[in-house]
């Protein structure tokens, strides 16, 4: 099975790639992603470091004078995806590139797997010139959000978009599109075209995500005008999360570098956030990490597979890392009766849980990578293996979707799994659960 399983993902990342990139998938997503880049460059790493190397220097082609990294750069034309960069015009802040790109961020991978492909490759000539090269950039985008996304100094940066978060159109967003009166947009959708209505967000979802843009660009993407009217402002566990491994990285690396003034105030900046992610996002009842809407000033009380993130970040103690890791395992997300694969996206034992829609239920691999990780970190062995065994089968029966059904009853009728076909991080991640002992 390994070595199948190794070949397939190889050849999807050769064809998914471009002239120094990879697109998440032919035809549905055909530019570059910031944080499937992140993931894909662990792929790479494997196969071909050159190409590793490519993956982020693209990516920091899209990084802004002020230091923000965007979620979407646009190398080339495309009208297989909306909304494209005529929407986005991110030409309207005065730090945007020349090259176009979206004007929203998507979670800081890139610290920490900058950490990954230096503990993989140290021996490689290659690796500390190209760390040297990419460092500054990389503290550069920290140094953005500690700047501008953090209003009340708390080391808990937020997000001004549900796109920034990853998890698209997660069922914890529900409680704030009711607070907001978007306009009814003419949508020109192009995904529903590749993939099932049924499978991806609602067109009132979409019509929000839109506004939100709109509402920036009349802003021309002003970080302070967004913080003071944006409706949408969350902090967000799995964001923070990642910035928190990502800080603990370029601290290990910069180090190495002897960039010493970024490591003392990175060493400040974590120890912060660290501090307030335990002390405001932990929910002792539901024994996970939540979301804290500023702009609305409340927690929302919900779990999804991003509460648990912050055991890939190291951000727990020992006492409430046993906590989670039990209340997991012997909660919803496996279910009463074992019924489910890991790891759902969503609470299974929510009434809004929606096991075929996107980001409301599904399994993403992505998301059972970190888990696993997190598990592995604090010597939770049933779980590390039984959530990479769960991967690793879905990869064989399915393929290298985008997106899984996690019920056990159904995957017994299913033939595919859901969304795009041949994903990149899909595959770049079963290379490395393969690949990297």
């Amino acid at each position: 099975m390994q070595q199948s399983l190794s070949i397939e993902a190889k050849n999807i990342l050769e064809n998914n790639w471009r002239q120094g990139f990879t697109v998440p998938c032919e035809g549905l997503y055909p530019f570059q992603w910031h944080w499937d880049s992140g993931f894909i460059a662990l792929g790479w790493m494997h196969l071909d470091l050159e190409r590793a190397f490519k993956e982020i220097q693209s990516l920091l082609k899209g990084q802004w004078k002020n230091g923000f990294i965007p979620h979407i750069i646009f190398h080339n034309p495309s009208d297989s995806y909306f909304p494209g960069p005529e929407v986005q015009a991110s030409h309207l802040s005065p730090f945007a590139p020349e090259i176009p790109t979206s004007g929203i961020t998507q979670p800081p991978v890139l610290g920490w797997v900058l950490g990954e492909m230096y503990a993989f490759a140290k021996a490689d000539s290659r690796m500390l010139p190209f760390l040297n090269e990419v460092y500054d950039a990389a503290y550069h985008f920290h140094e953005y959000l500690y700047t501008h996304r953090d209003p009340k100094g708390e080391g808990l940066v937020y997000i001004c978009h549900n796109w920034e978060a990853g998890t698209d159109n997660t069922p914890v967003w529900d409680s704030i599109w009711d607070t907001m009166d978007s306009p009814e947009y003419d949508l020109d959708r192009k995904d529903n075209l590749h993939i099932a209505a049924s499978h991806r967000p609602s067109n009132r979802e979409y019509q929000h995500y839109i506004h939100l843009i709109e509402l920036f660009k009349s802003y021309a993407y002003d970080d302070a005008l967004i913080a003071e009217k944006s409706p949408f402002l969350v902090q967000d566990p799995l964001f923070n999360a990642m910035l928190i491994a990502s800080n603990a990285a370029l601290i290990d690396l910069g180090r190495i570098l002897g960039k010493l003034e970024k490591v003392s105030q990175l060493e400040q900046w974590n120890a912060q956030s660290k501090k307030s992610y335990n002390q405001k996002l932990y929910d002792p009842e539901l024994k996970g990490y939540v979301y804290y809407d500023l702009r609305n000033d409340r927690a929302l009380p919900v779990l999804s597979s991003s509460s648990f993130t912050a055991l890939f970040a190291g951000i727990p103690d020992k006492n409430r890392a046993f906590e989670m890791i039990e209340a997991f395992a012997k909660g919803p997300f496996s279910g009463k009766q074992k019924e489910f694969l890991l790891c759902a996206s969503f609470d299974p034992s929510s009434n809004s849980f929606d096991p075929k829609r996107y980001w409301r239920g599904p399994i993403w691999i992505n998301l059972n990578w970190l888990l696993y990780r997190g598990f592995r970190k604090y010597a939770a062995l049933e779980l590390t293996e039984q959530i990479k065994a769960d991967t690793l089968y879905l990869m064989k029966k399915y393929g290298f979707y985008e997106y899984f059904d996690p019920r056990k009853e159904q995957d017994k009728k299913l033939t595919q799994g859901y969304g795009g076909k041949n994903f990149s991080w899909s595959a770049a991640l079963t290379l490395d659960l393969l690949l990297n002992k």
